[in-house]
C-alpha cells in the first residue's frame, strides 16, 4: 500500500536516509526541515522525486497536512548543535512534539517519536532497559536536549492517554553513517576526520567511558518496524546496537582502518557525559523480530568512504 508520510528533521542525517528508504518502497514523502542545524545537500540525491515535497519551515510553527504517518525526528542531535541554541532545542522538543500531536490527532493519524538514549542520563543501571528512567541532570549543559526529549515522551503519552492519539516512541542510541555533518561534534565523525586529515584523535576523559553504536541502515530497518507494529504497541523501544565498545577502542579501530598515524590526545570531559552506555534490546528483539546486522567495522568502512568524498570535494571546491 502506498502511502503520503511526513517526516519532520527529514533533511538531517538520519531523517534523510529514512526520507530516501520510504521512497525508495513507493512512498510519497513529505519531508519537513529548516535547516538550522543540517544540509540540503543531505536531499539533493532524490530532491527531484516526484514523490518527494520538500516544507521548508520550523516544526515549532503548526502543522497543516494530509498525510498517513508521521516520523518526527525534527530536532538537534549533537551536543555541538543542541547546545548552540537550547532555547530553541528545548522549544524544537516540546513545542514542536505538540504540534505534530496536534495533527496527528486531527487527523487520526499514527505518529512516531524518535527520542534518545539521552532519557537514560548518565545511567546507574547497564544495559539499560526501557524501564529504567533515568539519571539526567536537570539543569545541566545538556539537559535541553536530554530534558526536551523527557518532554516530548511525556507529551506522546499525555495525548495518547487523554486523546487516544496512535503514538510509537523508540529511543535512539548513537547512530552513525554517511551524511553525518564533519563538525556536528559525534564521536565517530569527528574522529574519522581528524584521522582523515592526519589530525590528532581528540579523546575526552580517559576514554574509557562507553557507547554502543548502530549503522543507520539498521535503525531505519527498526524505525519502519516500530511504524508499522501491532495497534497498542506504543513503546518506548530501544533500538540501539548492544555491542559495547569504549571510546579509546573506537579511536584504534579508526585510525586502523583510516591507515592514520595520528597520535591520540586526551582533553578533560565535558559536564554530564554519560560513562557507560548499551541498550538492551530484548524488547525489540521479541515485539519487531528487530536486531543490527551491521559490524562495526563495516559500518565504519562505509563511513569512512563517505568522509573521504567529503573531503575531496570540499577541497576541490
Amino acid at each position: 500500500m502506498t502511502l503520503r508520510i511526513l517526516v519532520t528533521g527529514g533533511g538531517g542525517f538520519i531523517g534523510s536516509h529514512l526520507c530516501q528508504r520510504l521512497l525508495n518502497s513507493g512512498h510519497s514523502v513529505l519531508c519537513l526541515d529548516n535547516f538550522s542545524s543540517s544540509s540540503p545537500r543531505n536531499i539533493a540525491a532524490f530532491a527531484s522525486n516526484p514523490r518527494f515535497q520538500l516544507i521548508e519551515r520550523d516544526v515549532a510553527a503548526p502543522l497543516f497536512t494530509e498525510v498517513d504517518q508521521i516520523y518526527n525526528l525534527a530536532c538537534p542531535a549533537s551536543p555541538v548543535q543542541y547546545q548552540r541554541d537550547p532555547v530553541h532545542t528545548l522549544r524544537t522538543n516540546a513545542v514542536g512534539a505538540m504540534n505534530v500531536l496536534e495533527l496527528a490527532r486531527s487527523g487520526g493519524i499514527r505518529v512516531l517519536q524518535t527520542s534518545t538514549s539521552e532519557v537514560y542520563g548518565d545511567p546507574n543501571i547497564h544495559p539499560q532497559p526501557e524501564s529504567y528512567w533515568g539519571h539526567v541532570n536537570p539543569i545541566g549543559l545538556r539537559a535541553c536536549y536530554d530534558e526536551g526529549k523527557r518532554c516530548a515522551e511525556a507529551l506522546f503519552f499525555a495525548y495518547h492517554r487523554q486523546h487516544s492519539v496512535d503514538i510509537k516512541v523508540v529511543r535512539i542510541f548513537n547512530t552513525y553513517g554517511p551524511r553525518t555533518q564533519m563538525n556536528d561534534g559525534r564521536v565517530v565523525s569527528n574522529l574519522i576526520v581528524q584521522a582523515l586529515r592526519g589530525e590528532d584523535l581528540t579523546i575526552y576523559g580517559n576514554g574509557s567511558q562507553t557507547r554502543s553504536f548502530c549503522y543507520v541502515d539498521d535503525l531505519l530497518t527498526g524505525l519502519i518496524a516500530m511504524m508499522n507494529s501491532e495497534p497498542g504497541f506504543t513503546g518506548p523501544v530501544n533500538l540501539g546496537n548492544p555491542r559495547e565498545t569504549t571510546i579509546l577502542e573506537l579511536a584504534h579501530l579508526i585510525r586502523e582502518h583510516t591507515h592514520s598515524r595520528s597520535k591520540i590526545v586526551f582533553k578533560p570531559l565535558p559536564q554530564d557525559d554519560p560513562r557507560q552506555r548499551m541498550p538492551d534490546i530484548a524488547l525489540a528483539r521479541e515485539r519487531l523480530h528487530w536486531s543490527p546486522s551491521t559490524s562495526l567495522e563495516e559500518g565504519l568502512r562505509h563511513t569512512i568512504e563517505y568522509f573521504q568524498q567529503e573531503l575531496q570535494t570540499s577541497t576541490c571546491s
